[in-house]
Parts: C-alpha cells; sequence; structure tokens
C-alpha cells in the first residue's frame, strides 16, 4: 500500500463527502426558513390600545367589551395567532366594531399590575371583559379563527 506524504493526508481528510455538504446546506435554508415564518406577523388594522398599564385604566361605561390579549415578543403561538388569527379581514372587521382590542406584553414591567391581577401564568391568554370589568370569556392557549369568533359572539354586550 502506497503511504501519503502529509499534504496529501491533509487534503484526504478535509475533503468530505458532497452529501453532507448538500445536507448541511438544506438544514441551514431549511433552519432559517422556519426560524422566519415562526416569528413572522403581517401587520393588521385592528386598532389595538398598547399603553393600558392597570385594571382602573380599562374602558369604562361603554357599549363594547373590551378583549384583553396577554402575548410576549418571544412567544411563538402568540405570532401564529397574530397571523393566522388576527391578520384574517373578517376578524379585523368583527373585532373593530365589537370590542375595544388591547395588547398586553407580560413582559413589560408597566403591565405588571393587570397581569398579576388576572393571574397570568402563560401565553397566549385571551381575556373578554364587560364594561363593569367582570370577566365574560378566558382562553389560555393559541385558539383558530373559528373558536376566536365563537368566543367574541358569545360576549356580545345585551
Amino acid at each position: 500500500m502506497k503511504k501519503l506524504d502529509d499534504s496529501s493526508q491533509k487534503f484526504a481528510k478535509n475533503k468530505s463527502h458532497p452529501f453532507w455538504r448538500w445536507f448541511w446546506l438544506t438544514f441551514l435554508v431549511v433552519s432559517l426558513a422556519y426560524a422566519w415564518y415562526s416569528f413572522y406577523t403581517p401587520s393588521n388594522d385592528i386598532k389595538w390600545v398598547n399603553n393600558i398599564t392597570s385594571v382602573q385604566e380599562l374602558p369604562k361605561n361603554s357599549n363594547k367589551n373590551t378583549l384583553l390579549f396577554f402575548t410576549g415578543k418571544w412567544c411563538s403561538p402568540c405570532q401564529i395567532m397574530k397571523r393566522e388569527v388576527f391578520a384574517d379581514n373578517e376578524v379585523e372587521k368583527i373585532v373593530n366594531s365589537q370590542v375595544t382590542p388591547v395588547m398586553i406584553d407580560i413582559d413589560n414591567h408597566s403591565t405588571k399590575e393587570l397581569v398579576k391581577y388576572y393571574k397570568i401564568g402563560t401565553t397566549p391568554t385571551t381575556i373578554i371583559v364587560d364594561s363593569q370589568g367582570k370577566v365574560l370569556d378566558f382562553v389560555v392557549g393559541k385558539i383558530e379563527k373559528k373558536k376566536f369568533l365563537e368566543m367574541l359572539s358569545n360576549s356580545e354586550p345585551l
């Protein structure tokens, strides 16, 4: 058997099989695409109220209920809901006409009072309250469009 010199041995070690090059390149592309998709949220026309920091600031004496959506920037299920539920045209119209939507970032220090008051332990959490502050419906976790629309219709003010 022929013995390889040092430079030939280094070249033989560094030359990888073409399968592995394609595998890792494909893995990288798929991973980046999934990461982008997971955190991509299209814009929507829902008129979110973002500056509420306490229960006392919730809309009172209104003919509309208030939709509280507790979320976090890191929350994948929240991003999916924003993409699949809140970006839907039908949902946008109903939310804007029937409720006052409030998006609450649970990581924001100024919203800690609301998070504690409603005992939020996980995100997403969707709560509908009436104008007196009474909880009408409460869902923990990601919900689909159909369930969300049912939640809104069951909570309409009389």
